[in-house]
């Protein structure tokens, strides 16, 4: 069996110098920094210097400190099955009448809303959409089962602004949605295992170009978190073959709802005047 950190770094304790084993004890306890955060920020939060990461993870019989990073992904990181093998556990926990698939199905969402509403960090929640409702422009992205998430949020936020659209859409260049984005902009990425491919390399690319990233997922090995200016893990555990989106449809509409508490009498007027439109357009029933 592979030995963790923990049991790496108690074996290697006594040789450690009084640096590096602050460096060790501080990964010990914050494994999602770690797992998440660039070096340059653990460093800056620690108050020790790079150099004692790197040490410390070569001292315990790492090769490098990326390779800590990873055994901290691996230890926080939920083990994403195949939605076969999950169908396959749905199937024999609940082919029997002994409890029923919708009792458990919506005590599991409760659950993910309670713990969503204990857990979250209220301060980053509040900066978040602070930037969002002052950038110049919001883009969103989801792919696989994220995006019709993405597309109600995109829904909910056009009646109230008119600078959020989702980008690679409809067969869209998704380079054509991010080109352009600068530190006055931000994008929006929700992904969930397994993670689409393009969702991490936009996120990457967005952070590169200095956007201001939001990622919103369920588990804090998410690679796209590494890009984060902000970003969410939302429970989504349930007996279902597939992960429940339902404490991720509660974020999603807390974030537009914050949008519009602050945008004042501009929101209920483009409110309103999209109302105003879709009547006119007989695009909702009017009898």
């Amino acid at each position: 069996m592979t030995e963790s950190f923990e049991q790496k770094f108690a074996r290697n304790l006594d040789g450690l110098s009084e640096k590096l084993r602050q460096a060790g004890e501080y990964v010990a306890r914050h494994p999602v920094d770690t797992a998440t955060r660039s070096l340059r920020t653990v460093a800056h939060d620690s108050g020790l210097a790079p150099a004692s990461f790197s040490r410390m993870a070569r001292a315990i019989g790492y090769e490098t400190y990326e390779d800590v990073r990873e055994a901290m992904r691996e230890k926080i990181g939920r083990r994403v099955r195949s939605f076969a093998e999950r169908a396959e556990d749905l199937q024999n926990t609940h082919s029997t009448a002994q409890r029923g698939f919708f009792d458990a199905h919506v005590s599991a969402c409760q659950t993910n809303i309670a713990t969503l509403f204990q857990d979250i960090d209220r301060d980053l929640l509040e900066m978040t959409v602070e930037r969002l409702h002052k950038a110049r422009n919001v883009r969103l992205l989801g792919a696989l089962g994220s995006t019709g998430v993405v597309e109600y949020m995109a829904y909910m936020a056009n009646y109230c602004t008119t600078n959020w659209a989702m980008v690679s859409r409809m067969g869209a260049s998704l380079g054509a949605g991010l080109a352009g984005l600068d530190a006055s902009d931000a994008l929006i990425v929700v992904t969930k295992p397994p993670f689409s491919t393009r969702s991490i390399e936009a996120a990457d690319l967005a952070a590169g170009q200095g956007a201001f990233v939001v990622v919103i997922t369920d588990t804090p090995a998410c690679p796209a978190l590494r890009h984060a200016s902000a970003g969410f893990v939302v429970p989504t555990e349930s007996p279902h073959f597939y992960s429940s989106y339902v404490a991720t449809i509660v974020l999603v509409e807390t974030i537009i709802g914050m949008i519009v508490s602050r945008a004042g009498p501009a929101a209920r007027e483009q409110i309103a005047q999209v109302e105003d439109i879709n009547r006119r357009l007989g695009e909702v029933w009017a009898g």
